[in-house]
Parts: C-alpha cells; structure tokens; sequence
C-alpha cells in the first residue's frame, strides 16, 4: 500500500468514525505533517490510537485538520527530502517516529513545530537540550529504550538461565540503536554473558546478517528495535522460529509477529499522547515551554505459543508479572 492510499484509508475512517459533541467548529483548517522511517499500514492500532486521540480532541478530518504524510519504508535516506516536502506544504506540526525522522525533520525546520512519537535520547542526539526544557522547536515522548536494556536481558535469562551467549540486532545507522547495543554490552557483562554483534542499516541486509546468529552458536536473539527493524519484524520472528531461536524485542508487536518475549514502551500510549502535544501546540503552546514526556506504560508480553514451540518452561513468576500472555 503506497502513501496516496493509505492517506485514502485514514481519512475514510476518520470520516466514518464518531466524534464527540464538543467537536470544534469549522474554521482554520491545521495541515499536520507525518513523518516516518517505516511504513504506513493500515489498519494499524498505532495510528489508531493517535487519531482516536485526536476525535477526542475535537479534531475532525476535513474540517479543521488534514494530514500530509511521508514514509521512508524503511529506506533513511528518503527522510531529509521528505522533511523538507513538508517543510514546503507549510504543514502546522510535524509529528515524526523514531530518531532518525525528527532529526531530519529538525534539520529541515527551526520554525514548524515537531513532535516526537516514541525517540529513543532527545537529549543525547542533540534534538532538545534537556527533558525539562526543550528550548527549540522539538518535544514530545521519549520511549525510554536504552534504560530498559538491562531489565530486558534479565527477564530473557529468567526463561533461560543457562544463556552464556546473545546475538544482538541492531541498526547501525541509527544513533540510538548504537547507544542500546552499548546499554547491552554493558549489561550483559555483568550478567556473565557474551555478545555477538549482527549489525543491520538497510532491508537488504537482514538475509545475510541472521545467519550469523545461528553459525556464532546465540543462545538467543536480542532485538533492539528502531523503525527498520521493527518494519522487518515478520522476517525476523520467522528466521526465529525456523532455527529456534528465542528472541526478545522491546514493542509487543515483535512477540505477536511470533517473538518470545518483549519488554518496553506501549508504542500505541506514546502516540495518543503524542496527539495530546499536537493539540497544546495548535491551541498556541510553544514546543519550547513544553517538557519532553517519558513512557507511563510498560508493557511486558510474552508468546507462549512459542515458547512451547521451542521447548521452554516460562517461569509462573514470570506469567504472572506479564501485561499479556499469547496462546
């Protein structure tokens, strides 16, 4: 499905769906920019949650808001002439995902406000200058991912005890994947055990690169997500599931495209609440006095399905602690 049709899709749906009674009356019309390093594809509870958000708020499509959207599927490289596509349509906001979509978006704009969906470090990537105040034309949501790191390697240990060695897939092209797989390294030393990088930067290399995991003897795969490796997800768990090999990733989606376990951000939480932003910006907030927000809910998921499959006890103590247990 390409941009034109999924944009068809939404505003169908935005059409369709009801609103609330305190709906805004027709007047300024806000053209909202989105821009993502992945794909667009609908229906998705994601972009579910962003525009029921927004019903909520009073925003009806095609009376006083429309959407521009522009989708790298995956393919970074398209986000700077994407950005600046925007830039042009003179969009009101920006709502950009990941990392690497605001910051070309920043690089595009000093003006327009942009909101982050789910970035991994805006302070440490130079997009805000600190949580508390932005100072610029960026804020949004952190998803928090490489301080989860470690509590993510020691709930895979917990259904694998014996674990000595972890592959770990990554995308390095993207800063905030290198800064998790450091997280990683560091806690995985101080759980005894040892890593074996499987680096990725395009769609192309996954194919070659996962094998490596299995010739390099992993006891498990160690997902760090970032918007290509979650569009890849399907073919990750798949190759998982062939060589059985567990594999954990931070978003849920990961464990109900058949990964074992995810731990992390509820990716859907960080996007209604982003619409929240989008809303105090286009009522006259400035992204400058707006404090950078951290994830309020986790999720912990695991697939029990799979784990069946490949032969592994999960702890009851651990069953017990999960948000959601796939059957």
């Amino acid at each position: 499905m390409d941009r034109r049709t999924f944009l068809g899709v939404f505003a169908g749906g935005l059409l369709a769906a009801p609103f609330p009674a305190e709906a805004q009356q027709p007047g300024k019309v806000y053209r909202i920019g989105v821009l993502e390093q992945g794909g667009l594809p609908g229906p998705n509870p994601v972009y579910e949650a962003f525009r029921q958000q927004l019903y909520q708020l009073g925003y009806i499509e095609g009376q006083n808001i429309v959407f521009d959207y522009r989708a790298a599927e995956g393919r970074a490289e398209r986000l700077p002439d994407f950005a600046a596509e925007l830039v042009r349509l003179k969009v009101d906001v920006i709502v950009a995902g990941g990392t690497l979509g605001p910051l070309a978006a920043k690089h595009a704009t000093g003006t327009i406000p942009i909101v982050l969906a789910a970035a991994g470090d805006p302070v440490g990537t130079g997009l805000v200058a600190s949580l508390a105040k932005p100072g610029g034309n960026v804020t949004g949501l952190s998803n928090h991912s490489a301080e989860l790191t470690g509590k993510r390697l020691q709930l895979t240990k917990e259904v694998l005890p014996g674990l000595s060695r972890v592959a770990v897939l990554w995308n390095a092209a993207n800063p905030i994947a290198e800064l998790v797989f450091k997280e990683t390294e560091a806690a995985a030393r101080t759980l005894g055990v040892q890593v074996q990088s499987l680096e990725v930067r395009s769609s192309d290399d996954f194919e070659n690169v996962l094998p490596a995991a299995v010739n390099g003897r992993a006891g498990a795969l160690f997902v760090v997500d970032d918007p290509l490796v979650f569009r890849n997800r399907m073919r990750i768990a798949d190759f998982a599931a062939r060589n059985r090999l567990p594999a954990t990733a931070f978003y849920k989606q990961f464990a109900e495209a058949g990964g074992l376990m995810t731990f992390g951000a509820s990716l859907a939480d960080l996007y209604r609440r982003a619409a929240i932003f989008v809303d105090k910006i286009l009522k006259g907030a400035k992204p400058a006095d707006l404090p950078v927000e951290q994830p309020t809910k986790y999720e912990l998921v695991i697939n029990l399905k799979t784990a069946k499959a490949l032969g592994l006890t999960v702890p009851p103590s651990l069953l017990q602690r999960a948000d959601q247990v796939i059957e």
